[in-house]
């Protein structure tokens, strides 16, 4: 027959498993969200470089074709 602390043991026990089992699934998860924020960043960072790199290929060209950069891509249509 069990007795009331046996049951108390129990309970705590099974608590406590519970409890670390969450620790450890809260764990995990926070280390799959960094390393999804680690990637994102590294996308984001790939794909401003590659931005940039064609923006300052296209400076280039214009400069070369004797367009100024700060004129390049204005229709005129604007504030007067």
């Amino acid at each position: 027959m069990a007795t009331r602390a046996t049951e108390a043991r129990a309970t705590e026990a099974k608590a406590r498993a519970e409890a670390s089992f969450k620790k450890e699934e809260r764990a995990k998860d926070g280390a799959k969200a960094m390393t999804e924020y680690q990637a994102n960043s590294r996308v984001i960072r790939e794909q401003m470089a590659r931005l940039k790199a064609l923006r300052l290929a296209k400076e280039a060209a214009d400069g070369a074709a004797g367009e100024s950069p700060e004129l390049a891509g204005k229709t005129g249509r604007g504030k007067l």
